[in-house]
């Protein structure tokens, strides 16, 4: 048994045959539609039927469910196959004068009781889902019109006598108060990330100054997630005007970068940015003011739709299948008195929360906006918002203390590269600079500390390192331990009085090693701090590292690719092998978001009889319309049963009905730029850890000396559910199998029972979790985005 999602209090299996249970799911959203919907849809649809259910989709939003007869119809598992890669809506989204009058939704309740539907799945916008909600609360009304009418039935209307509706939001503008993220605003952040790292490297030759508009007419995530993930000069959001006189501050600003040899200048720019006296500020605006100023080459770039299209990202494709499984099991679990949710996510937590109170937090945003409360307004945005908006005017721009700290805080990367480690290591040095440290860059990890390879770094120094893949200190895996005579003394000759490691499992074992040598080495007490960054995400004291997002990315991709090359071959088993050691993340996690069959891993044991079972099912698939099939093999899963050995295995079971085709991803999954997550990802961690090590430094400051060697002077630097957590290195030994090198408790092993009902498995489920309708009016938006 397993428990699906964050536990929800049941789901029962087809053999229930739950077929007075019948759900609609529909796309509503008069403006658009967004990267991820077809994920939420394919999984609310294939849950549904796992339950019993009968599901209906509605084409064309409510405008379908308003004129309804064919756009009104049956789905099934196979009408939701090969939709994951697709991005907007495959059952169509469109605007409704119709819905908006009582007649209108008078004839979508006709249409809905006709078919005996009482439970509605919305994914949309804040404007849909209050819709949805008013067409709830008018439901009972509606009927008895209905039936006055004569349009149906007494005994109809008994039998729908209520209506249930869960909302899942799809906006890329992340709009939308009480969720993280909102279905599509993580592609929309790789569509504007791909041009902003292809603009860059032009400006640099060309020392230009780029305005790069992006979306978000009342809300500036994407505007302020962007500035972040590319370090750029200035950045405006609706949210936060810039105070009087701006304009003498900005200019001010990219002629001092330029004269600290920067060759580039980015200000991003969100559509409904506005001064203080609610007058727009436009990208022309600013072209005009820098060229006029400065004489600065300036180019202007207005990005517009092409960030609503596009392939979803992997996060959206987890996100939107998370949601579509938890709204199912909202529905499955409401009753008359239960009010309208939203499926919302809150850390790595689905949860749900009333819809109407979002929706009022929501207007309440806009409201402080509009008089003049700014400082509210990125309160009510959520503590996520505040964070990223706190983060990036720190970071932004260089403004040291008057008076120096004297205290040297070293750098290093530990074990196998991965896309954000730069970021992190950029971030930390500037914040670091801000406080008044004196930031030292060690090369080539431990080695390099023992080799005394250590030098200063700059704030100009780590510019643009954001967007760069790798390490650029460098980084090897040795562990310190057989260094520590070395290390010791060159943490004395070059005065460091903290430490900074950046890195995947050799790094959190390395600052063991270093905790464990305090005994011995008095230099070495100092304050530690781990910050997780490998594609394996076998960290412990953290949920995510940073680079596990861009690998994911990366697989996801491929795998894409892979299916699209049996479009014109009928029946073919792709056997793919991926990276993670003998963590399973990037295996289950692809799997999910990529449609596979399978996903071997470690942390579930599997024999003959599970790879027998596998095979039949496939068997079973290549009967229906469905040819294609995709098994994924975490590389340290099984040492007998080999990616080799599966694929003989599935070649030789699959004779005559499948044919087999193996790949192995390699290093691949540790290269390219890093994604939009793991540059904001790595900047906050960066940020986060410099703070808690000046506080912990004044701390452990004693006699004129720094002396740290309790438990929590080291620590790792990980998100845990909700939040960006320390907890002492010595305190996870307990959690960690350092055989295996994997923490022995992981939450994503929750998220497995999705991907193998999603592919059609008949599993039993652990329901001994449950997840209430949490509530977001009394917190004012703490989950925020």
């Amino acid at each position: 048994t397993s428990t699906l999602c964050n536990g929800p209090s049941y789901l029962t299996s087809r053999d229930a045959g739950n077929t007075d249970f019948l759900l609609c799911v529909s796309t509503q959203n008069a403006w658009s539609c967004f990267p991820g919907m077809n994920a939420a849809v394919r999984a609310t649809v294939r849950v549904g039927l796992y339950t019993g259910a009968k599901v209906y989709f509605v084409h064309e939003g409510y405008q379908g469910l308003v004129d309804g007869a064919d756009n009104i119809r049956l789905a099934t598992w196979e009408s939701v196959s090969m939709m994951l890669q697709l991005g907007g809506t495959v059952i169509g989204s469109a605007r409704s004068k119709d819905f908006r009058t009582r007649e209108g939704r008078m004839k979508a309740a006709g249409n809905l009781v006709k078919l005996g539907i009482t439970n509605l799945c919305v994914i949309g916008g804040d404007g849909s889902l209050t819709g949805a909600n008013e067409f709830r609360t008018e439901w009972s009304g509606l009927l008895a019109d209905l039936v006055k009418a004569g349009k149906i039935t007494n005994e109809e209307a008994k039998k729908s006598s209520h209506l249930n509706i869960v909302g899942m939001v799809g906006s890329i503008d992340n709009d939308f108060c009480g969720t993280d993220m909102t279905i599509g605003t993580d592609s929309a952040l790789h569509r504007i990330i791909e041009v902003v790292d292809a603009i860059t490297t032009t400006a640099q030759s060309h020392q230009r100054t780029f305005i790069l508009e992006v979306m978000g007419r009342h809300c500036g995530y994407l505007a302020l997630v962007t500035a972040q993930a590319c370090g750029a000069d200035w950045v405006f959001i609706p949210e936060m005007p810039p105070d009087e006189g701006w304009e003498d501050h900005l200019c001010r600003r990219l002629a001092n970068q330029r004269a600290r040899g920067s060759r580039l200048n980015v200000i991003i720019v969100a559509e409904g940015a506005m001064s203080r006296a609610g007058q727009p500020i436009t990208s022309e605006q600013i072209k005009k003011l820098v060229t006029d100023r400065l004489g600065f080459d300036t180019r202007t770039t207005v990005l517009g739709h092409v960030q609503r299209g596009g392939t979803p990202s992997a996060f959206d494709r987890i996100l939107g299948s998370r949601m579509g499984v938890e709204a199912v099991m909202a529905l499955l679990e409401a009753t008359p008195d239960t009010p309208a949710c939203v499926v919302s996510l809150s850390g790595n937590l689905a949860v749900r929360l009333p819809l109407m109170e979002c929706v009022q937090v929501t207007k309440d945003v806009t409201a402080a906006m509009s008089q003049g409360r700014f400082d509210e307004a990125i309160k009510l945005r959520g503590k996520s918002f505040e964070n990223n908006w706190n983060t990036y005017k720190l970071l932004a721009h260089i403004n040291p203390p008057d008076v120096k700290s004297n205290i040297n805080v070293a750098l290093l990367n530990i074990g196998a590269p991965c896309a954000g480690m730069n970021a992190a290591v950029r971030s930390a040095v500037r914040m670091g600079i801000i406080q008044g440290h004196n930031m030292l860059a060690v090369h080539d990890g431990f080695d390099g500390l023992a080799e005394g390879q250590i030098e200063p770094i700059t704030w100009t120094s780590v510019s643009g390192w954001t967007g760069k893949g790798g390490s650029m200190l460098g980084t090897k895996r040795t562990l310190p331990g057989k260094l520590l005579e070395e290390i010791s003394q060159n943490i004395a000759k070059f005065n460091i009085h903290a430490l900074v490691i950046i890195g995947g499992f050799e790094a959190y074992v390395g600052g063991l090693e270093l905790v464990q040598a305090r005994e011995k080495y008095e230099e070495i007490c100092i304050p530690i701090v781990v910050i997780p960054a490998t594609v394996s995400n076998n960290v412990p004291g953290s949920d995510f590292s940073i680079g596990a997002d861009t690998a994911l990315n990366t697989i996801t991709s491929t795998c894409d690719r892979i299916k699209q090359s049996a479009a014109g071959t009928k029946r073919r088993v792709f056997i793919v092998e991926t990276m993670g050691g003998y963590c399973g993340y990037l295996a289950t996690m692809a799997g999910l978001a990529a449609g596979a069959d399978a996903a071997y891993i470690f942390e579930e044991k599997f024999g003959i009889r599970d790879l027998e079972t596998n095979v039949e099912h496939l068997v079973e698939k290549m009967k229906t319309t469905v040819k294609r099939g995709l098994i994924l093999r975490n590389e340290s899963c099984n040492s007998n049963y080999t990616t080799d050995f599966i694929f003989n295995l599935y070649s030789e079971e699959g004779k005559g009905i499948f044919d087999c085709r193996k790949n192995v991803l390699g290093h691949m999954q540790q290269g390219g730029t890093p994604t939009p997550f793991d540059r904001n990802f790595g900047t906050k961690m960066g940020a986060k850890s410099v703070l808690w090590l000046t506080e912990k430094l004044k701390e452990c400051y004693r006699h004129g000396r720094i002396f740290a060697n309790t438990p929590d002077s080291a620590c790792v630097l990980g998100m845990k559910k909700r939040a960006l957590t320390f907890q002492p290195l010595a305190d996870l030994k307990s959690d960690t199998d350092f055989e295996h090198r994997i923490p022995k408790s992981q939450w994503w092993l929750k998220i497995r029972p999705i991907m193998k009902i999603l592919a059609k498995y008949d599993i039993k489920l652990d329901t001994s979790e449950h997840a209430d309708i949490e509530h977001v009016i009394k917190k004012r938006g703490p989950l925020g985005k």
